[in-house]
C-alpha cells in the first residue's frame, strides 16, 4: 500500500478512536457555528489528532480542516472533514464519518471514508480502484451499478430544505426507480458500491466533497457539481454511476432528455 494511502488509514483510525469514546456521550459539549451547525468537541478533538499525525509524519505538507483551517501551504494538501454528519453525530445516529483526501497539485490523489459507527470505510487511489471493507476484516474491491434507466435506478437526495428549484428534484425523484434519503457522505459510498444509483448532495464544501470524490471515480462513476463540472469545490455534488449522470444535470437544470 502506497505511503500516502496508509497515513491517511491510520489518521481515520486515530479519528475513530476520539469519535466512537464520545459518541452518545450524555456529556458531550455540543455549540452551534455562525453558520448554524452543529460543532461538538469530538468533532475538534479528532481533527486535532488527524492533524498531529499527518503533521509528524509529513510536517511539509498543508492541511485544510473543517474546523481549524488551512495550515501550511505547497503543492499537498490534506482536506480533513473530522465528522462529516454532525448532526447525526450528536443526536445519537450512527451515520457520520471522518473524511480525509490528500491533494496533490490542486487534484484530488486519494480519499479514506471511514464509518466506525457502521463499522465500514471507503478509499481509493488514483489508478488504483477503490475498496470498502470493515476495519480489521474482509476487504472487496467496489463498483459501481449498471443500471441505465432512472426509471430503474435509486436515487438518494439529502435534505429537501437545501435544494433550489424543488419542483425539478420533485420530477426526478417520481421518475426514479426508488428514492431515497441517506444523505451526506453515505449517498455517495452507495453509489460507489452499486447499491444507490445517483447521489444529490446540494450544498456541501470542499472538504464534504474532496474524499468522496475520488472514490466514486475510482469505483467507475462520475462526480461533478450541479452545473456538471468535475470538481471538489463547486458548493454542490451529484455521484452517479456515470450511465445517469446526463440524464440527472439535464432534470436539475430543467431539461428533460428522458
Amino acid at each position: 500500500m502506497a505511503p500516502d494511502l496508509q497515513l491517511a488509514l491510520e489518521a481515520a483510525a486515530a479519528a475513530a478512536s476520539v469519535t466512537l469514546d464520545a459518541f452518545r456521550r450524555p456529556s458531550l459539549r455540543v455549540e452551534t457555528k455562525a453558520d448554524n451547525t452543529p460543532v461538538s468537541e469530538a468533532d475538534q478533538a479528532a481533527e486535532a489528532a488527524i492533524r498531529e499525525l499527518i503533521g509528524r509524519q509529513r510536517p511539509d505538507d498543508a492541511v485544510l480542516g473543517e474546523e481549524m483551517g488551512t495550515t501550511g501551504s505547497g503543492g499537498r494538501r490534506w482536506v480533513v472533514d473530522p465528522i462529516d454528519g454532525t448532526a447525526n453525530f450528536v443526536r445519537g445516529v450512527p451515520v457520520w464519518a471522518t473524511l480525509i483526501a490528500l491533494e496533490v497539485d490542486g487534484h484530488v490523489d486519494l480519499g479514506v471514508v471511514s464509518a466506525p459507527a457502521l463499522g465500514r470505510r471507503w478509499w481509493a487511489r488514483r489508478g488504483e480502484g477503490a475498496y470498502a471493507g470493515a476495519p480489521g476484516g474482509r476487504v472487496e474491491k467496489i463498483h459501481v451499478s449498471g443500471i441505465a434507466r432512472l426509471e430503474d435506478a435509486t436515487v438518494s437526495s439529502g435534505c429537501m430544505g437545501d435544494f433550489e428549484h424543488l419542483d425539478r428534484i420533485a420530477g426526478l425523484r417520481a421518475r426514479a426507480g426508488r428514492d431515497r434519503g441517506f444523505g451526506d457522505f453515505w449517498s455517495h459510498m452507495l453509489v460507489a458500491e452499486g447499491a444507490c444509483d445517483v447521489g444529490l448532495d446540494p450544498v456541501a464544501s470542499v472538504w464534504d466533497l474532496a474524499a468522496l470524490q475520488v472514490v466514486v471515480e475510482e469505483a467507475g462513476g462520475r462526480f461533478t457539481d450541479f452545473s456538471g463540472v468535475a470538481r471538489t469545490d463547486g458548493g454542490s455534488a451529484i455521484s452517479s454511476n456515470g450511465l445517469l449522470h446526463d440524464t440527472v444535470l439535464a432534470a436539475l437544470s430543467g431539461r428533460d432528455l428522458a
